[in-house]
């Protein structure tokens, strides 16, 4: 591979750039001697912070809900760049035409965590409370734990949310992937670092609090046929994440549902067997449907479908 030249696509973010770092550190371990280019390509989801995140797609007029990948594919289509670097949980549930998932490095922790100005966690905070974050699935979540909180919308990087949480005293708290706080080296023995304010940190509980598909990994996303590109990412792959995220992902085609859809799913891998949970929150603000499944890693697809019979409506 020595004198190989692959170009990368990545956002600008903090994180972005940490991830690309990641995987050109994995991609050079692989294959000394590779020449790797990154360019930094500004998505929709970067540009338009002054709306909820929820409404982005809208706002530019088309219904694609890709809005953090959706210039990344077009470098890709126009052949800019070989590989896009992607946080998987942005990436919608079924790709266009012309584009596959060629692989995923191994995955980071993958809750949740509330920052607050306080210790104690989800408990400590008084009745009231404002905790802030651009998800609706986060919004769901917390609501059914705690219906006397308020949420608000927040969007920006993650060191521009906590720094908006430390200054904002209207802001009691906010909640961001762990993912995130680890790989960026912000999240040490339950406190975060915000602008010289120390913040607190609750990881919260994955049994009621599940996560978004495919949180807390990175994937790759290369042009159909590009057989070069496509044997680089398979290289690096992570077996198990990939078996994860497969599983969690096809639960989201099942059930028909975006990247902004109120559903948490999570796996657990324990030998040859993939062990499944779910909440998907419904229209009605009380009601949520919950399920658990487990198969074989062997058929992560048919694990998948298992979770989605096994649906049955709760309330929240």
């Amino acid at each position: 591979m020595s004198g190989q030249k692959i170009r990368l696509g990545t956002r600008g973010s903090a994180l972005a750039l940490a991830q690309a770092e990641m995987t050109e550190a994995a991609l050079q371990s692989a294959f000394p001697g590779i020449e790797i280019e990154r360019c930094i390509i500004t998505t929709t989801g970067d540009r338009r912070t002054d709306v909820p995140l929820a409404q982005v797609a809208g706002a530019e007029g088309h219904l694609d809900k890709g809005v953090f990948i959706k210039e990344l594919e077009v470098a890709l289509e126009a052949g800019e760049i070989d590989i896009a670097v992607h946080s998987l949980k942005d990436v919608p549930s079924e790709l266009g035409n012309g584009f596959a998932l060629a692989g995923v490095l191994p995955r980071a922790p993958v809750g949740d965590v509330l920052v607050t100005k306080r210790s104690g966690g989800i408990e400590a905070l008084p009745e009231g409370s404002v905790v802030a974050t651009s998800s609706l699935r986060r919004q769901r979540m917390l609501l059914s734990r705690r219906q006397d909180l308020q949420v608000a919308d927040i969007r920006g990087n993650v060191p521009t949310r906590l720094r908006k949480l430390a200054e904002q005293e209207e802001l009691d708290g906010l909640i961001l992937a762990e993912a995130g706080l680890v790989r960026l080296g912000l999240l040490m023995d339950g406190r975060v670092e915000a602008g010289g304010v120390e913040l607190f940190a609750e990881t919260l509980n994955p049994e009621w609090f599940l996560p978004a598909a495919g949180q807390g990994a990175v994937a790759f996303e290369v042009r159909e046929g590009d057989e070069a590109a496509a044997a680089l990412c398979t290289a690096v792959n992570h077996a198990a994440t990939e078996i994860a995220v497969t599983a969690e992902r096809e639960f989201l085609v099942l059930l028909g549902a975006g990247c902004d859809t109120p559903a948490g799913v999570r796996c657990e891998i324990e030998g040859d067997t993939l062990r499944m949970w779910a909440r998907v929150f419904e229209e009605e603000e009380d009601w949520a449907s919950g399920a658990s499944a487990e198969g074989p890693c062997a058929d992560p697809r048919a694990v998948a479908r298992a979770l989605m019979n096994n649906l049955q409506r709760e309330q929240s």
